[in-house]
């Protein structure tokens, strides 16, 4: 597991897999929020946002969180291991919530990008029948054969962490 993308509806636990994940495996973490908006949340164009993509792919090792449809061909083509948070609507509505209880709004240097308004609660609540349909459909075409790990629940998330570190210690160092 050496380029691993992560997506998933917002408030599915992301950016905390991808965080965990890059402690774990002591590789380099993208949040493509702090990629796609500046401070002031202006987002980037897309002919410079995909560049940005590709040259953050072009690397041995990475871990890369964020939905982005438009532009998940690039990452899935590039990857070795795909994460799909596959949580229901409600965790991900909790999740969305105490994010931003515990960190507040705006753009954070966890990399964490916090907002919440109706169009965001509107994405999430159509999610499961609008979005993810079509993102499974690109890992199937373009990250046939790749590890694909589905996390349905908070619960079974810390269980594939736990089996990562498991992995991780068990395995010789080079």
């Amino acid at each position: 597991m050496n380029r691993v993308v992560i997506v998933g509806v917002c408030g599915s636990g992301k950016s905390y897999v991808a965080r965990e994940l890059g402690r774990l495996l002591e590789a380099p973490v993208t949040h493509l929020d702090a990629t796609y908006y500046d401070d002031d949340w202006n987002p980037l164009p897309q002919r410079e946002f995909a560049a940005a993509q590709r040259e953050l792919v072009a690397g041995a090792r990475w871990i890369i969180d964020g939905n982005y449809n438009g532009s998940l061909e690039i990452r899935l083509r590039a990857c070795d291991t795909v994460v799909m948070m596959d949580v229901s609507t409600w965790t991900a509505l909790r999740g969305l919530f105490s994010r931003q209880a515990r960190h507040g709004a705006g753009q954070h240097a966890s990399g964490v990008y916090n907002r919440i308004n109706w169009t965001v609660i509107s994405y999430v609540l159509g999610y499961r029948r609008r979005m993810r349909p079509r993102v499974l459909a690109k890992i199937r075409e373009f990250a046939a054969g790749k590890d694909v790990v589905f996390l349905t629940g908070r619960a079974r998330t810390r269980r594939w962490l736990e089996e990562v570190a498991g992995e991780r210690s068990e395995s010789p160092r080079v």
